[in-house]
Formats: structure tokens, sequence, C-alpha cells
């Protein structure tokens, strides 16, 4: 009986202290679903650190022999004119002729002015950006020999990318989530709150764009960090 009524008190005594606690811990259970997302950007430009340029042109003619010769003697031409300008044979390559039999096609006719149409590309893939920048404009030295090139065709499109995102990433996600606290503190202060600890965070994906479709060479580097903070009163 005398231990009955020892654990009827004890469990009275818990109830009250439990009672007591309740609203304290209902009020931190409910501070810790107040809580802010806030997003923070980083950007900025950089110059792009490689460039893969095509040059292309065709060769046209009646006589097998004669359109591989021309375009030898063309490809020989357009090397030359990149090894004195600054670009290493290395850097060079060739691919092979594209070569189109007009009287072999199944469709028109042979009454054409030519029987082979042949395609070329000599392409530069370098890291010296600024060098082919200044050797773009003088294509026309080459026109001035007889090689005639296509343009810029979407296929052979000139290629300026930036390689070197691994070095600049730590401190634009720093600047990210820089700026993304200074905009939940600009949010707790609004809120009569202050500022916790983060919840959650995540980094997005990297983004490398052009600036402008006049400057392909100078790139756009862009990331948005996402933080959730707690609030407290």
């Amino acid at each position: 009986m005398e231990n009955k009524k020892i654990y009827a008190v004890c469990l009275l005594i818990g109830l009250v202290f439990l009672g007591a606690m309740l609203p304290t811990s209902v009020s931190k259970f409910r501070a810790y679903d107040r809580t802010v997302t806030v997003k923070g950007l980083s950007e900025r430009e950089v110059a792009a650190d490689k460039v893969i340029w095509p040059i292309s042109f065709n060769v046209v003619g009646n006589d097998l022999n004669a359109v591989y010769a021309e375009i030898e003697r063309n490809t020989a031409a357009i090397r030359e004119f990149l090894l004195d300008g600054g670009i290493s044979e290395a850097e060079i390559s060739v691919s092979l002729p594209t070569l189109s039999d007009k009287y072999a096609q199944e469709y028109g006719s042979n009454d054409r002015a030519y029987r082979y149409f042949s395609k070329n590309v000599v392409t530069v893939c370098t890291d010296k950006v600024d060098t082919v920048l200044a050797l773009m404009p003088r294509q026309s030295e080459l026109l001035k020999k007889g090689i005639i090139g296509s343009g810029n065709s979407w296929e052979n499109q000139v290629q300026f990318q930036f390689e070197g995102l691994n070095g600049i990433k730590p401190e634009m996600i720093e600047d990210a989530t820089k700026n993304a606290r200074e905009a939940a503190e600009k949010f707790a202060k609004d809120s009569d709150s202050r500022l916790g600890k983060i919840k959650t965070a995540s980094q997005g994906t990297f983004t490398i764009s052009d600036r402008d479709s006049n400057t392909p060479y100078i790139k756009k580097v862009r990331v948005v960090s996402s933080v959730t903070y707690y609030l407290k009163n």
C-alpha cells in the first residue's frame, strides 16, 4: 500500500513537471519550424582559354586527280598561313575531304559546270586565343591565293571555350553563399527575427555562356546557391 502511494506521488510530480515543460518545448519546436529560404547569385566574366577554329574551303573540277592536287595545295597554303601566324603543327589537324560526284547522283541532270565537288576543313585547336583572334581577320590572304572558303556555316563555326572553371569555383561558391546570407539577414531584420543556423544548402549548376553574340571569346560564368536558415525570435 505504501509503495502504491509513493508511486502515485512520483507520477503526479512527473505530470506536473511535464506540464510545466510542455509550453517551452512546444515553443522551441515551433521555433525550428520557422525558416527562410534564399538564393545567392555569383556571376563573373572571363576570357575564353581555348578555341576551335575550322577553316573550310571548297574545290570543284571535272578531273579527279586535279581536284585532289588542288586540295593538297590549298591545305599546304593554309598550314603555312597558320604556322607563320604563330600556330604550332600540333595544334593543326586536317579532316578527310568530303567528295561528291554529281554525275553519280540519281537526281538532277548531268549538264552541270563541274562534276566533282569537295568540302575540306583544316581545324585549329589551341589555347592561343589571342593569336587566333589576330589571324581571323587576315583570312583574306588565303582568298588572294585562290582558296575560296565556304563561310562560317553552322557545322563549321568557331568555338570559344572556357576550361578554367575549377580554378574559380571555390570563390564563386563562397560569393554566392555570402550573397544568400545577406538576403537572409535582411529578411530576418524585416521580420523582427534573428538568423539561426543553416538547415539545408544546395549548390546550383555552373553555367558558361557567351557574354553577347558579338564577343563569343568573353564568357559569363554563373552559379546560384540555395540556402535555408532557421529563424529565431
